[in-house]
This record gives C-alpha cells, sequence and structure tokens, in this order.
C-alpha cells in the first residue's frame, strides 16, 4: 500500500464520519424543533383507573421516627463514619456527632471549628432539625462545608436519627 491509497482510506472514513455527524445532527433539529416531544397525546383510552391512583400516602416524620430502628440506623451511619466519629471528643474531618440530638446547632463541638453558615445557624438540632440537614444539607444550610449530598430516603434519616439519639441516653 502507497501513501496515496491510505489517504483515501483515511479520507473515506473521515467522509462517512462527517456524514454520519451530520445526519444525526439534522435528524435531532427535525424532531426537537417542531416540540413534538412536547404535546399531549391525540387519543387516550380511558381505562377506568384515576393517574394517581399510585400515588402513595406521605407519612409524617414524626410517624417514622417513632417506629425507627436504632440497628438500621448504624447501618446506615456507615456512610457518615468517613468524617464523623461517635465517641465524645473525637473529631474526624466532621464533628463528633456524640450527644448531637438536642445539641445546639452553633455549639461547636470541642476542638472542631465549624464553617460560618454553621456556626450563625440558630436553634438547636431537634428531630426535625436533623431530618432538614440530612436530606439535603446544602439545601438547609446554605454555605455548609459539609460536602454529603443527603440521604433522601425518610426512613433511613429516621434511623439514623435515632441511632444518634441512642448514643447518649
Amino acid at each position: 500500500m502507497d501513501t496515496m491509497t491510505m489517504t483515501k482510506l483515511a479520507g473515506g472514513f473521515c467522509g462517512a464520519f462527517l456524514i454520519f455527524l451530520l445526519g444525526k445532527w439534522a435528524a435531532e433539529e427535525i424532531y426537537h424543533v417542531g416540540g413534538h416531544g412536547d404535546h399531549a397525546q391525540a387519543y387516550v383510552i380511558d381505562t377506568g383507573v384515576e393517574e394517581d391512583a399510585g400515588a402513595e400516602e406521605e407519612v409524617s416524620f414524626e410517624e417514622v421516627l417513632a417506629s425507627a430502628d436504632v440497628a438500621k440506623g448504624a447501618k446506615v451511619f456507615k456512610k457518615c463514619t468517613a468524617c464523623h466519629k461517635i465517641e465524645d471528643g473525637a473529631n474526624g474531618t466532621g464533628p463528633y456527632l456524640y450527644g448531637v440530638v438536642g445539641r445546639d446547632i452553633a455549639e461547636e463541638a470541642t476542638g472542631f471549628g465549624y464553617s460560618a453558615a454553621m456556626g450563625g445557624t440558630e436553634g438547636d438540632w431537634t428531630a426535625d432539625n436533623l431530618n432538614a440537614f440530612l436530606e439535603k444539607p446544602k439545601d438547609w444550610i446554605d454555605g455548609t462545608s459539609m460536602g454529603f449530598s443527603g440521604l433522601k430516603k425518610i426512613e433511613d434519616r429516621a434511623n439514623v436519627i435515632a441511632y444518634l439519639d441512642s448514643l447518649d441516653d
């Protein structure tokens, strides 16, 4: 094979790839510009079932917390052990969490300096405040340095709070 043949082969592959990409782009423009995916169905079959029948009833946090399992909370808390310790006074990347339930939010754990956002927050770490914080920390305290994304399931949050509350009797 000489260099001219190699050049023709490379040009052929590049041309085919270019045609493929242009075809893909054209197909996306044709489909999305017209808004074809944004309208209601033209014909709906009535099945007799309401659309929101599959939605679950929302249970209050107090009910979930009342039935929380400390052992399951200990398992879920393993996600937190990368940064937090449960021994009194033993800080990690984050503050120790021994006795955190009922503690003042702005009260710094011994030997740990909170961020300005956390230190300026009023109130106590009640079960409701912990629930809101553990759901998505960055949304509850804007500017917190805690990088955890949160616990999505309400049962997991309730179990962790019950576990933390059981540590200091």
